[in-house]
C-alpha cells in the first residue's frame, strides 16, 4: 500500500491508549490496523473518533475460497459474515460473501468455511470493522484482494502475529530459515502478496482521484472525511 499514498499526509495520534500512524489526503484517511479482529476494531473505532468518517472501509488482502479467484483479483463483498458467532452484515456495493476467521485459514480451513458459509474469500478484520461501522450508524465497504488462492499450502503464521495485530517478520523469517521445506510457499506468498499489494494501490489511487466520484455515483465513500 506504500506506493499509493505515498503523497500523502503523515499524522500520528493517539486513542484509548494506542497510537496509530494515519495517511491522509484531501478525500480519504486510512490507517494500517495491522493482523485479526482486534486490530481492525482498534482502528476502526479510533478512525471513527478522530476523524468523524462518513462511511469506513476495511481494505486489505484476503484468501480465495473458490478457484476462480485468482492472486491479485480484487473481491469486494456484498456480505461479510463473522466465522466466531455467524453474525452477518451487509455493506454497501458489492457481491458475493467474504468470511473473517480468528487465524490465518490454511487449505483445510478454507474447505471448511467455504462449505460452512457459502463464501467466496476469507480475511481476519471485516467482520470487526463491519461491527464497528454498524454501532455508529455508518456505511461498509470491503475491498479485498486475492493474496493467496485456494489450494495455496500456507506455511504456519499465526504464531507470529502479536496481540497488537502487528506481525514479527524477523521471528518468522528465522523460523523459516532453518526449515528449507517452507521456503517455496514462503517465497511464493512474499510474491503473490506484492502482486495482491498492486492491485490494492490502483484501486486507492483510482478512488482518490476527484473524477472517481462523478463517474461512480453509487459507490460508497469510504473512510472519506467529514469537517468536525
Amino acid at each position: 500500500m506504500k506506493p499509493a499514498v505515498k503523497h500523502w499526509r503523515v499524522a500520528f495520534r493517539e486513542h484509548e491508549g494506542h497510537r496509530f500512524k494515519f495517511f491522509e489526503s484531501d478525500r480519504a484517511v486510512l490507517a494500517c490496523s495491522g493482523v485479526g479482529s482486534q486490530a481492525g476494531r482498534r482502528a476502526a473505532e479510533a478512525m471513527i473518533a478522530l476523524y468523524a468518517p462518513e462511511s469506513v472501509a476495511s481494505i486489505g488482502f484476503a484468501g480465495a475460497l473458490e478457484p476462480g479467484l485468482k492472486t491479485g483479483d480484487l473481491f469486494v463483498p456484498r456480505w461479510v459474515i463473522d466465522a466466531g458467532d455467524s453474525s452477518r452484515a451487509e455493506t454497501t456495493n458489492g457481491k458475493g460473501t467474504l468470511v473473517s476467521s480468528r487465524s490465518i485459514a490454511d487449505e483445510e480451513q478454507k474447505r471448511r468455511l467455504a462449505k460452512a458459509y457459502g463464501a467466496q474469500a476469507v480475511d481476519m478484520e471485516s467482520a470487526a470493522v463491519a461491527r464497528v461501522a454498524e454501532i455508529h450508524g455508518l456505511g461498509f465497504l470491503a475491498v479485498k484482494a486475492i493474496s493467496d488462492e485456494l489450494g495455496f499450502p500456507m506455511p504456519p503464521m499465526d504464531p507470529f502475529v502479536r496481540a497488537d495485530g502487528q506481525f514479527e517478520t524477523w521471528k518468522f523469517a528465522a523460523y523459516c530459515a532453518i526449515r528449507p521445506w517452507l521456503w517455496p510457499s514462503v517465497l511464493r506468498l512474499a510474491k503473490n502478496t506484492a502482486r495482491a499489494s498492486q492491485s490494492l494501490c490502483r484501486w486507492l489511487n483510482q478512488y482518490n482521484e476527484p473524477e472517481f466520484l462523478k463517474n461512480n455515483p453509487d459507490e460508497v465513500h469510504p473512510i472519506s472525511k467529514t469537517p468536525h
